[in-house]
């Protein structure tokens, strides 16, 4: 491991792959990826864990494989989960200013923040992110940092992110019981849109649309900030399921057929096309006609997008999506999603790259590896804050950098 730049390590236990990329800090401060490992999940289901033994060894898989590419020792990481128990919501938190010259300073501001994370959730419930937005000051809105103002009564929205604490502990027990400690856990949704969205979209306005295995997952972000999250407990997975139901055909060859000859729409040439499933262990082949095929992928898949386009209508937000749509995840990788993704919202649709970070081509183009290196990403945020809250200035580190490296 190397001491003088900390490596980060992201972790995603999916529903269809466990996946741990490793990066690291370069000179300018930027990110660099380093390693990537891999390995089919087997003991998940809808992005929750199913079986804890069988995942513990497709984890370890993929952390040798991180460690031996990026050769380094893995010894913490930040932790991606999903579920369809996860919930946001934005809640305003409300304090008066009670100096004498009603000069606001940083303690409004903590209290104020600790008022809107102040939220009655049930007891079982724990809250992963509370994501804070601008403030207002006596009615004014928009305001980033309200430290020095005059006011009666500062205010702010946080987004908070929450979630069974249950069954966001099963997996960090299964990756402890590896030896290897969690720094964090994060929202998959929230990992992927900061791999993938640049400061200016954040402020135009964009939706990431995670299309998982096992869920989909999908993030709000206006103005600069995180206005929308949520999760569908429906993915990859599903469409499978559908098409060996809708084919009457087993599901290791419904998953191959949408691999090899799947798409998000049809086309009126597909009505004369058929393919063909191989006959296996006395099951004979069958000729599938390839609209219908098509048709049903569709239907599942404009159903994921209509939820989503429904729940944005609902929160007043589909307005404000300038830099349109981007989708990440396996899903993504569906001919023509991009065209059914602009059809429903009205929106330019792209297939989202991991965005101004360097290292392995093979991981940052790739739209299923969003949300582990968004996780690295997450971890690297958080290092450079600590960094700052530690009163410790870059002269002195540099001067004292050796002697804090050797204690």
């Amino acid at each position: 491991m190397f001491d003088n730049s900390p490596v980060i390590v992201g972790l995603e236990i999916g529903t269809s792959k466990v996946c741990a990329v490793v990066g690291e800090q370069n000179a300018s401060s930027g990110l660099n990826i380093i390693g990537l490992g891999q390995s089919r999940s087997r003991g998940v289901r809808k992005g929750e864990i199913a079986d804890a033994s069988v995942v513990a060894e497709d984890i370890r898989n993929a952390i040798v494989e991180a460690e031996q590419m990026a050769d380094v020792e893995i010894r913490s990481v930040f932790l991606g989960v999903t579920g369809g128990h996860i919930r946001g919501f934005t809640n305003r938190g409300v304090h008066p200013v009670v100096s004498a010259d009603r000069e606001i300073c940083e303690e409004d501001v903590e209290d104020v923040v600790k008022n809107a994370k102040a939220v009655n959730l049930p007891a079982e419930n724990y809250v992963l992110h509370a994501i804070r937005q601008n403030f207002l000051v006596d009615g004014q809105d928009g305001i980033i940092d309200p430290v020095g103002m005059l006011g009666a009564r500062v205010e702010v929205d946080v987004h908070v992110i929450h979630g069974k604490f249950n069954r966001l502990q099963n997996p960090v027990r299964v990756v402890k019981g590896l030896q290897v400690e969690v720094d964090a856990i994060v929202f998959n949704g929230l990992a992927s849109s900061l791999a993938l969205l640049s400061p200016e979209q954040k402020e135009m306005g964009a939706l990431v649309i995670d299309m998982g295995g096992g869920t989909t997952e999908y993030v709000v972000y206006s103005g600069g900030n995180v206005k929308h999250t949520g999760v569908l407990a429906v993915g990859g997975d599903h469409i499978s399921n559908d098409l060996a139901y809708g084919l009457k055909i087993p599901l290791s060859k419904a998953e191959d057929l949408k691999i090899k000859h799947g798409a998000a729409c049809f086309e009126d040439t597909d009505k004369t096309k058929s393919v063909s499933t191989e006959s296996q262990l006395g099951a004979p082949g069958k000729t599938i006609n390839l609209e219908h095929l098509r048709k049903i992928m569709s239907l599942r898949i404009e159903e994921i997008f209509e939820l989503i386009e429904q729940e944005l209508v609902g929160a007043g937000l589909l307005d404000y999506l300038r830099a349109g749509v981007f989708i990440c995840g396996g899903g993504a990788r569906i001919p023509g999603i991009q065209n059914v993704a602009e059809r429903y919202f009205q929106l330019p649709t792209s297939i989202g790259k991991a965005n101004s970070i360097s290292g392995l081509k093979s991981a940052l183009d790739q739209p299923e590896f969003a949300t582990a290196i968004g996780l690295v990403k997450f971890g690297s945020m958080q290092q450079k804050k600590r960094t700052r809250q530690g009163f410790i200035t870059q002269a002195f580190k540099e001067t004292f950098g050796g002697l804090l490296r050797r204690s």
